[in-house]
């Protein structure tokens, strides 16, 4: 008896729902036996009444009578326990996840639904973490992992169940609302319009912006995805981006011709209009028009992300990025009956996409306390940082190679090649390590929304002690690119502050002018370069020029901002305070005491703190 208390005792302390199950099966029993009693009952009393007219022998009487009752009360029995089960796992959300049709079927259980169900042990979502089947493991080999370790357990959580976020139903629902699909291996024959203001008043682009840059932009966009070809680019001029058909009915009938030569010619599968979002409405008309998949900046964008996302921290933050359009592609296709044609949400799609966003925002939390117990610990270890920020293919992963020759940094002339913040440590003139943060590049005309999913990864960034702001200087567009940059780094610095603009802090910002040594050597340098020619530096990561006067720059800015100095220390040559500032310092180089050859000339790199640190334990 004692037993079955202390089972009942860790049974109530694993799964909050225990009791009200227990209640629950309780009363499936009792319901069952009194189905018995009246099924039993109501059989035999109809037995006596059917013999007064037809003669059978009375001794099947208990047998018919216990066999129906015996009928009725396992159904009821049955529907009874599979209602408590049903309930069961849905009040335990912590402890049990469930495919997404399973769950469904489970909670119409629930709710006196009948319908047959089969449980089914969840097989890993990509980018997290299974929580069952990590309880159950951790139950089997008899321990419990407090929250440090399961904190430590997440940032391995790549060895894990880190697997793609392989739901049919919401493929469903991002394939209508994006045009796009997992399967980026297919091949893919591209029209990409253009479209832009002709009347240069009324443009929300920067003056140096022209409709080539842009198209080139979104050509390379298209090149950044492997088998899709760009069939034909052709810029379109426009009195508005905001007209519902966005296009006038003579564009329409010139685009209609053009497509139709198009497909005579080549198989066109897909339209790529490069603007940032394309409304619900403006997107459906097209299609019904052109008769192709449409596709803006933001879904070419996220097919991007998804190829280049391969740690968990990437794909989660990738299927967060997806969730906002999809949100306000719902919005928009709902706001008038016409706009229900052809794309809307049901309310079983609306639940699997809270459900969804909820699992990715507690788990990009976790990632998020994940990353601030490394920055605590490289805080510990006294280790200064700068974070190399710029625009998407500026060059940030090849000058951090070329100041760390580091030779398994592989960078690649691609779009968004870096997605993770991966930290590199390179020695500085002094001998101080610092260690370097690349980040995920930024581009033009994509909702700011877009890179505040990558927020719990790029807080590295704001968090650094300096800013490198790497920039293609052969890009014709490279002044804009820059103040996009700059101006971004403003909005997540307020972002990460809460929204106090009083609270929000930019770290010193080092400008770098990199591919110069793909300018024209008679090409004259524009007026932007001109005036920040004293405080930028011109440099080339592929071919090593100018990186001398700039790790002397990241020098003079760490020792400023961490509160470091030089200085010369004399010490006794082979002694304990020898070997104390070797461990606890950077030494710039050593040199023999002319006056007293017992003792050794040190110019370090020290911190105020670790100088006092010294002075109480030597002196």
């Amino acid at each position: 008896m004692n037993d079955i208390k202390s089972l009942k005792e860790q049974q109530r302390e694993k799964h909050p729902g225990f009791d009200g199950y227990l209640d629950c099966m309780t009363r499936a029993l009792f319901t069952g036996l009194a189905s018995f009693c009246l099924g039993f009952a109501g059989t035999y009393f109809v037995q006596k009444a059917v013999q007064t007219k037809l003669h059978y022998p009375v001794k099947y009487n208990i047998l018919l009578s216990s066999l129906v009752a015996t009928g009725i009360a396992y159904q009821t029995t049955s529907t009874r326990t599979k209602s408590c089960q049903a309930a069961w796992m849905a009040y335990e959300d912590k402890h049990t996840v469930l495919k997404e049709e399973t769950y469904y079927q489970l909670r119409s259980v629930a709710i006196q639904i009948p319908a047959r169900f089969k449980y089914t042990q969840n097989q890993g979502v990509k980018g997290i973490r299974n929580r069952k089947s990590y309880y159950e493991a951790q139950m089997q080999a008899g321990q419990r992992a407090d929250d440090d370790q399961e904190l430590s357990t997440a940032s391995g959580a790549d060895s894990l169940d880190m697997r793609f976020l392989d739901d049919r139903a919401y493929d469903e629902v991002a394939g209508g609302a994006m045009r796009i699909s997992r399967d980026v291996a297919t091949a893919q024959q591209v029209l990409i319009l253009q479209p832009y203001v002709k009347w240069s008043a009324k443009r929300n682009t920067p003056d140096d912006v022209q409709p080539n840059d842009q198209l080139a932009e979104a050509t390379a966009l298209i090149h950044s995805l492997p088998n899709w070809k760009v069939a034909r680019g052709l810029k379109v001029p426009l009195e508005s981006l905001e007209r519902k058909t966005l296009f006038g009915s003579g564009k329409m009938a010139e685009l209609k011709t053009l497509i139709t030569d198009l497909r005579q010619e080549q198989q066109l599968t897909c339209l790529f209009v490069s603007k940032g979002t394309l409304s619900f409405a403006q997107k459906h008309f097209l299609e019904s028009e052109f008769r192709l998949p449409v596709l803006d900046r933001y879904s070419v964008v996220i097919q991007i992300l998804r190829l280049h996302a391969t740690s968990a921290e990437a794909r989660l933050q990738v299927a967060m990025a997806e969730l906002p359009y999809i949100w306000a592609q719902a919005k928009d296709a709902s706001m008038t009956q016409t706009r229900r044609q052809g794309y809307s949400l049901s309310d079983l799609q609306k639940e699997i996409l809270r459900t969804r966003e909820r699992k990715l925002r507690a788990e990009l939390e976790r990632v998020r306390r994940q990353r601030q117990l490394l920055r605590q610990k490289r805080k510990q270890q006294n280790y200064p940082i700068a974070a190399v920020v710029g625009y998407t293919n500026a060059g940030k992963t090849s000058l951090i190679k070329a100041l760390t020759v580091e030779d398994s940094l592989q960078p690649r002339n691609q779009l968004f090649a870096t997605l993770d913040v991966t930290a590199h440590a390179g020695l500085l003139p002094c001998n101080l390590q610092l260690i370097y943060m690349d980040t995920v590049g930024f581009m033009s005309d994509l909702p700011t929304g877009l890179f505040e999913c990558f927020v719990a990864t790029l807080e590295d960034a704001m968090l650094a002690d300096i800013i490198i702001h790497v920039q293609d200087l052969s890009h014709p567009c490279h002044a804009s690119q820059r103040a996009h940059v700059e101006s971004t780094l403003r909005s997540l610095a307020f972002s990460i502050a809460g929204g106090d603009s009083t609270a929000s802090h930019m770290p010193p910002i080092i400008n770098v002018y990199n591919k110069c040594d793909l300018l024209q050597s008679n090409a004259p340098p524009s007026v932007e370069e001109q005036e920040s020619t004293s405080t930028a530096h011109r440099i080339s990561a592929r071919a090593l020029t100018g990186l001398d006067p700039l790790l002397e720059d990241i020098e003079r800015q760490v020792l400023a901002v961490t509160g470091r100095r030089k200085l010369q220390m004399r010490v006794p040559n082979g002694g304990p305070e020898m070997a104390w500032i070797y461990k606890n310092a950077a030494v710039v180089y050593t040199e023999a005491d002319e006056q007293n050859p017992e003792r050794l000339l040190m110019q370090v790199v020290i911190t105020q703190r670790t100088l006092e640190q010294f002075k109480r334990q030597f002196c």
